[in-house]
């Protein structure tokens, strides 16, 4: 997905998503819930964060990308969701996406990834769970 979105901006042997991001990049989750990962420093770290996500959120599809080019052509915002499903509930994952992303020297160096924490929270604890939160 970024591969095509960013192409000409990402060097060219970076074939995974990890392989994009520089040795120090940063991956913000600024919506994160509390007590729920914000930022991850460095490749390896993000390594092991996606690892653990992909233990959670089995994703079924991704949608085609838009991209907004910005005044700072290191700087891209792109939007699109994902579908999917929650591993330990079953429950539907339908999340959408906006993310800012700096790329510098044909490297992500930092991404911030804005999502709804609710759609996360049905997928892992449930719909009925999510139901009860709401004031009555």
């Amino acid at each position: 997905m970024l591969r095509k979105t960013l192409g000409e901006h990402l060097n060219p042997d970076a074939e995974t998503f990890i392989q994009m991001f520089a040795e120090n990049g940063v991956m913000e989750f600024p919506f994160a819930l509390p007590n729920v990962v914000q930022r991850v420093e460095g490749r390896e770290a993000l390594s092991a964060r996606i690892s653990f996500l992909s233990g959670l959120i089995e994703f079924n599809s991704v949608s085609e990308v838009v991209k907004h080019e910005t005044s700072n052509p290191e700087v891209f915002i792109v939007e699109f969701s994902g579908s999917g499903k929650g591993l330990a509930t079953g429950e539907p994952f339908e999340q959408r996406y906006i993310s800012v992303i700096r790329v510098r020297n044909g490297q992500i160096v930092h991404y911030k990834d804005y999502w709804n924490p609710v759609a996360f929270l049905r997928a892992m604890r449930g719909s009925k769970f999510v139901e009860s939160l709401a004031p009555q």
